[in-house]
C-alpha cells in the first residue's frame, strides 16, 4: 500500500471573470514550480460568466498533473468576496505553506524558492510577500506601514513614498520585516492563518490581507518583503469612471472598516479628512497632469470623505 505524502505547498488561485489571465498564472506556477518540491495546486472560480471553469477543466487535462501537482478546482454559483474565498482555500488546502495568488498573478524564475526560504529561516514568519511588477515588468509598491492618523498625514503631504511604501528595495536583497503585504502573490504559513481564524470575511476585497496581516501581528507573528521573490500583477482597474466606481467605493469602504476596527472612531474620521484632502489636491494636479482623470481623482475624494455612500463590488454582487 502506497502512502499518499502531504504536500508540502498548495498554490490558491481565485479567479473571477479572468480566464485568459488565470491560463497565463496556472502556466507560470507549471514553469517555475521547483522540482522535487511536494504541491499541490487550488483554483476557486468565483462564479465567473466567461469560460473560466471550463477552460481550467481543459487545460488541466492537457497537463495530466502537471509539475506543481494535482489540480483540485472549487467553482461558485454566487460570487463572495476575496477574503472569504482565500480563507476558503486556505481550510482546504493540505500544505504546510500555501501561496495565494490572484488570477492575474504570474511567477517568476525563483520566486517560490525565494519565498518558502524566507518562511522556513524565520520560524515566526507567517506571511512573506513577493515583489510586484507592472505589465512592463517594473516594480510597484507592495508592502506597506499599517494605516492610521500617521501615515493618512504622510500621504496628505505627498510623502506617502517615502514614509509608508515598505516595498523599496528593487536590488534582490534579503528578506525584511514590514507591516503588511499585498496578497497577489502572498505565501503564508497555514498554521499561522488558522490561529488568527484566516482573513475576515467583512472584507470583500481590499484591505483584507492589512487586517489579516495586523491580526497576525498581534498575534506574535511577522509579515516579510522578499525582494529576490518576482511576480507580475497585471493592472486590471479600468480608467473609466462609470466601470471603476464600484471599486473605488469599495477601496475607501474597507479602508475606513480596517480603521474603525483596529483604531479608535476618531482616528478614522482623521484618516478620513486628511484622505480627501489628499486626493482633492490630487484633483487639481490631474487637471494639468497628463494620463490621470480630475473626475477619478475627486471620486476617491468624495469617498474617503464619506465612505458609506455609493454602491460597491459588494454591493453589486448582492
Amino acid at each position: 500500500m502506497v502512502t499518499a505524502v502531504a504536500p508540502t505547498l498548495s498554490y490558491c488561485v481565485v479567479n473571477t471573470n479572468g480566464r485568459d489571465h488565470l491560463l497565463a498564472c496556472l502556466e507560470a506556477i507549471d514553469v517555475t514550480h521547483p522540482r522535487g518540491l511536494e504541491a499541490e495546486v487550488l483554483v476557486l472560480d468565483n462564479a465567473s460568466e466567461d469560460g473560466s471553469v471550463e477552460a481550467v477543466a481543459a487545460w488541466d487535462r492537457a497537463q495530466s498533473g502537471g509539475q506543481a501537482g494535482p489540480l483540485r478546482l472549487t467553482a461558485l454559483d454566487r460570487r463572495t468576496g476575496k477574503a472569504e474565498n482565500d480563507s476558503t482555500l486556505l481550510r482546504e488546502a493540505k500544505g504546510d505553506y500555501c501561496l495565494l495568488l490572484n488570477e492575474d498573478s504570474e511567477l517568476r524564475p525563483g520566486a517560490i524558492a525565494a519565498l518558502l526560504a524566507a518562511l522556513e529561516e524565520d520560524s515566526r514568519a507567517a506571511a512573506a510577500g513577493a515583489q510586484l511588477l507592472d505589465s512592463d515588468g517594473h516594480p510597484v509598491p507592495c508592502a506597506w506601514r499599517f494605516p492610521g492618523a500617521g501615515t493618512a498625514l504622510a500621504g496628505a503631504v505627498f510623502l506617502h513614498r517615502w514614509l509608508t511604501v515598505q516595498s523599496k528595495r528593487d536590488d534582490g536583497g534579503p528578506p525584511a520585516p514590514v507591516d503588511w503585504a499585498q496578497s497577489s502573490a502572498l505565501m503564508v504559513r497555514r498554521v499561522a492563518a488558522a490561529e488568527v481564524g484566516y482573513f475576515g470575511p467583512d472584507f470583500f476585497v481590499y484591505y483584507d490581507e492589512c487586517d489579516f496581516c495586523k491580526r497576525l501581528a498581534d498575534a506574535g507573528w511577522r509579515t516579510l518583503f522578499v525582494p529576490a521573490a518576482e511576480a507580475v500583477h497585471h493592472d486590471q482597474l479600468s480608467t473609466d469612471l462609470a466601470a471603476g466606481l464600484p471599486r473605488i467605493v469599495e477601496f475607501h469602504r474597507n479602508r475606513d472598516l480596517y480603521m474603525r476596527k483596529h483604531h479608535s472612531r476618531a482616528a478614522a474620521l482623521a484618516v478620513r479628512l486628511l484622505t480627501a484632502w489628499s486626493y482633492a489636491l490630487r484633483t487639481l494636479a490631474a487637471i494639468v497632469t497628463p494620463h490621470r482623470s480630475p473626475r477619478v481623482m475627486w471620486a476617491h475624494a468624495r469617498q474617503a470623505l464619506l465612505p458609506s455612500r455609493g454602491e460597491s463590488i459588494r454591493d453589486r454582487a448582492g
